[in-house]
């Protein structure tokens, strides 16, 4: 419960709401229901392309863009996206209630277990998703560039929460799971940005990008008279592997126009390429700045943790305690940290990591 007396009557209802399930601020609880419950909604949405050759790269399912299973459906990159799939939605949906105050201070156990689950398949749908960069979206330098620092953030972010965890450096673990899921997060408003700049590129006219006429061939349904309809650049490409495929037939290319509004479905496959590294770095950066933003705004919290911190691990005898864990004390010049001695036992909140 909050310590103060609500201001006025939709603040006494709307305690009625978040209290029980273990808020004690309202500005938390609005953050969870905006951040949380669109990881969740976006989660949710995509639980489908579990059916992966039905729902993901099933004909006509919306699932990957057109041509993008033309890779999927071969053995490396189907183990990849598979991999990726298969454990980011579910590690996904489980983060949420990690940061769920009441399950973290009643169901203590669940919360431990589900940790280590999430940890475990984060950590192996970022394997996934390092398997298929070269490919996804058209695999530019841009894409591969931010998926490789993404993959970087959130696997360091994953282990230095495990890290201080280990150390019972709460605070730290708090911090660092935060960052770990905004980042995760970016993929959702990469989404938003890529459709907005998907419409604008559309609209200018003047944007096109190379595929490969393998990969324009599997989205006309390997018909050669549609392919090279659309594309005469691949008339090499049926030519020469009707009989025994070469090196310059299986490279070969064709200049593709980006349009999300034309009725080639190649045209749209490169509408949705073109602006994705570009969206994905501008999330990230979006991301990184305002988790850290939300952190340097909540040094109660942070501090609260740090004291809880403290007196576990003088109960664990620790050395340093208040600084067993990776603390700005331990790994800077900052001053020392100096605990609240006078403040009692606070055992109910060790599990209070995200309030």
């Amino acid at each position: 419960m909050s310590p103060h007396p609500p201001s006025n009557t939709f603040v006494k209802a709307l305690r009625t709401v978040y209290n029980p399930i273990g808020f004690t601020r309202g500005y938390n609880f609005t953050l969870f229901v905006i951040f949380a419950g669109a990881l969740l909604g976006f989660t949710l949405a995509r639980l489908p392309y579990l059916a992966f050759n039905s729902q993901f790269c099933g004909s006509g399912s919306g699932g990957a863009a057109p041509g993008e299973c033309y890779y999927y459906m071969q053995p490396r990159y189907n183990v990849g996206i598979k991999l990726h799939l298969y454990c980011i939605l579910p590690a996904s949906f489980l983060a949420v209630w990690q940061f769920v105050p009441i399950i973290r201070h009643r169901a203590i156990l669940f919360h431990r277990i589900n940790g280590y689950l999430i940890v475990l398949l984060a950590l192996v749908a970022n394997a996934g998703a390092l398997m298929i960069a070269r490919v996804a979206f058209g695999g530019d330098l841009s894409t591969q560039g931010a998926v490789g620092v993404l993959v970087i953030l959130t696997t360091v972010s994953i282990g230095l929460a495990y890290y201080n965890i280990k150390r019972l450096q709460i605070d730290q673990h708090r911090a660092w799971m935060l960052r770990t899921w905004f980042y995760f997060g970016t993929i959702i408003t990469t989404r938003l940005i890529m459709i907005t700049t998907t419409t604008i590129i559309s609209s200018a006219g003047t944007y096109y990008a190379s595929r490969p006429c393998a990969q324009l061939d599997y989205i006309f349904r390997h018909s050669e008279k549609a392919t090279t309809s659309f594309y005469p650049a691949c008339a090499s490409y049926y030519n020469t592997t009707s009989t025994s495929p070469s090196a310059t037939a299986t490279s070969a290319q064709a200049i593709i126009h980006a349009d999300f509004n034309s009725s080639n479905p190649a045209e749209i496959g490169v509408a949705l390429g073109l602006p994705f590294g570009m969206s994905l770095w501008i999330a990230l950066w979006l991301h990184a700045v305002g988790v850290e933003t939300y952190l340097r705004l909540t040094p109660k919290e942070a501090g609260r943790l740090r004291q809880v911190s403290y007196e576990r691990q003088v109960e664990a005898g620790l050395s340093r305690p208040g600084d067993s864990g990776l603390t700005v004390q331990r790994c800077g010049d900052a001053e020392g940290w100096v605990p609240d001695t006078g403040v009692g036992k606070m055992g109910g909140e060790v599990q209070d990591v995200s309030d």
